[in-house]
């Protein structure tokens, strides 16, 4: 390892080492969550190929497909679906998982009971056997690049290509405020280990398709203030993907249009669906603790960046709760910490 001398989580360390020794000789299902991101992605194909190199039959188990955007990073691993993953006792490693929910019902059934997760949300509770979670980190990514360097685990170019293209995408290409010395640290480790920043950028950011810009063209319309242009959002009426040819995995990254506008602490994105409310939380400011917001629907995630779905609502009658949710955040805020 030539990232560092110190260990990058030393406080993991002999837990890791131990964990990785109680695997055994079952199969193991890596497992991600519901429309996936980067970060997703990225820790099951890293995991997934540091354990083979220790010997273990390993397979990347996710509730839905792997959106095109990050099809670059899947060509040499197969992606499965609780209904497609070959019959096996496996051992479930939950991998960015803020809940064990997030995996969808289908995965929930078939692995009741997680043996390990790796995760970085601060929603997470620790729902598995053996958990690493650390809220300090960017990215999941960068926990597994951690731990893989810590323990001279295997990384080939394919795996350094997925670390980074997590930490890329989780970090806002290292603009939020949890990026870190050591994120630039790992980023230049596995740019050495093979991984390609043009490449990630690329993919990325230089693909997108018509359909998406119809699709921001209507989210930018739809962008609304409100307390004194702290909090902005934007609307996603339901049949908006059929009506510019788009698909829902076309809404990543589309929330920070809210966010960027000068003055905004806030930024959300609401999608109305044929079933209820998806809505994507941003902020600025780790003190304005989105997370919080989102609790109040069921939702989590981080303190700067968070998710939730509400079902059986309709977008008119979710706007008012959310209105009133940003409110009391807002007030709570500069109750404890007036804004100048």
């Amino acid at each position: 390892m030539t990232v560092t001398r110190e260990l990058l989580y030393p406080d993991y360390s002999e837990r890791f080492r131990s964990v990785l020794a109680e695997l055994g000789d079952a199969p193991i299902a890596v497992i991600g969550h519901a429309r996936p991101d980067g970060d997703c992605i990225g820790s099951q194909i890293a995991l997934t190929r540091a354990l083979r190199g220790l010997g273990h039959r390993v397979a990347c188990v996710n509730p839905d497909r792997v959106p095109r955007r990050l099809q670059f990073l899947t060509r040499d691993e197969t992606f499965h679906t609780a209904e497609t993953l070959p019959a096996g006792d496996y051992t479930a490693i939950f991998v960015d998982c803020a809940d064990q929910a997030r995996a969808g019902q289908a995965v929930l059934s078939r692995f009741p009971t997680p043996f390990i997760s790796i995760d970085h949300h601060l929603s997470n509770g620790g729902f598995a056997r053996h958990n690493f979670i650390d809220t300090a980190s960017a990215a999941t990514c960068e926990i597994l690049a951690g731990l893989i360097f810590d323990h001279d685990l295997s990384v080939d170019s394919v795996a350094a290509q997925a670390l980074y293209t997590g930490i890329v995408t989780d970090t806002g290409q290292f603009r939020v405020n949890s990026t870190t010395r050591r994120t630039f640290l790992l980023a230049a480790e596995l740019m050495a280990r093979g991984a390609d920043p043009v490449v990630a950028g690329y993919e990325l950011y230089e693909r997108e398709t018509a359909g998406k810009l119809q699709l921001l063209q209507h989210f930018l319309a739809s962008l609304k203030l409100e307390c004194g242009g702290r909090v902005c959002w934007g609307t996603l009426p339901d049949g908006i993907f059929a009506a510019t040819g788009s698909t829902p995995e076309d809404t990543e990254g589309m929330v920070d249009y809210a966010r960027s506008i000068e003055g905004v602490q806030i930024g959300a994105l609401i999608e109305e669906r044929p079933d209820g409310i998806k809505a994507s939380l941003r902020c600025k400011n780790p003190v304005y603790r989105v997370d919080q917001v989102a609790a109040k629907f069921g939702g989590g995630g981080h303190a700067c960046a968070a998710g939730l779905n509400v079902k059986g609502v309709r977008l008119a009658e979710f706007e008012e709760r959310f209105v009133e949710a940003v409110r009391e955040r807002i007030a709570a805020v500069d109750a404890a910490q007036p804004i100048s």
